[in-house]
Parts: structure tokens; C-alpha cells; sequence
């Protein structure tokens, strides 16, 4: 029979109801044979105390990851609609080497405190 491994969630009151109930949420989860090692070997060496903090983790990294998968993805969108509108630059050598030519010039700027750079 294969390995199941419940992850629960306790919901206290200060955490507020949670469809009108308090207590534990569970959950199944199917985990292979790698993951669970992976997990024990995490346990062994101290970096978890139990099973649910390594799924905790993972879930909290899996959210993390997502949250900036849609700014991007926001990003993206707005970029778009602004090249839609015109607003965008052309890109060619030239206009690169300018850009870098004018980057150079301000950090030198910034990094002499506003002084003139000294060139090298």
C-alpha cells in the first residue's frame, strides 16, 4: 500500500472560522519515495523538527514564488500596454551605445560626489 502523510493545520479562534469551524484542517498528501527522504534527511539534520515544518516551508516558498510569478507577469502586461501606446523606444547599436555611454557618465558622476569624473 502506498505511503500517505497527512498535513494539518490547526485554526484556533484567534485565527478567525474558516467555513464556521475551528479546530484541525487535513490533508493528504502523496509524497515519492525521493521527497520523503529528502524531508528525513532535512529532520536528521536539524533543519526541520517534523514532517508538516518541511511541507509549511515548501508551501511558503511555493507562495513566495507565485506572488512573484504574477508581478511579473504584471510587469509584463504593462509593458505591453505602454508599447501599444507608442511609448516605446527603438533599439539599435547606436542608441545602445549611447545609453551606456550616458550610464558611465552618471555613475562616475555619482561616485565623485557630483565633481567632475576624472578620465582614465
Amino acid at each position: 500500500m502506498a505511503d500517505h502523510k497527512t498535513a494539518c493545520t490547526i485554526i484556533s479562534p484567534v485565527d478567525g472560522p474558516r467555513d464556521g469551524l475551528y479546530g484541525e484542517v487535513c490533508m493528504k498528501v502523496r509524497i515519492n519515495p525521493d521527497q520523503k527522504a529528502f524531508i528525513r534527511e532535512a529532520i536528521e539534520s536539524g533543519r526541520f523538527r517534523k514532517e508538516e515544518d518541511a511541507l509549511q516551508e515548501a508551501l511558503a516558498l511555493w507562495e513566495e514564488r507565485e506572488r512573484a510569478r504574477s508581478e511579473i507577469l504584471a510587469a509584463v502586461d504593462k509593458a505591453e500596454d505602454s508599447l501599444a501606446r507608442g511609448e516605446g523606444r527603438t533599439i539599435t547599436r547606436t542608441s545602445m551605445r549611447a545609453l551606456a555611454k550616458e550610464i558611465k557618465q552618471r555613475g562616475r558622476a555619482r561616485l565623485s560626489g557630483g565633481r567632475n569624473p576624472v578620465s582614465r
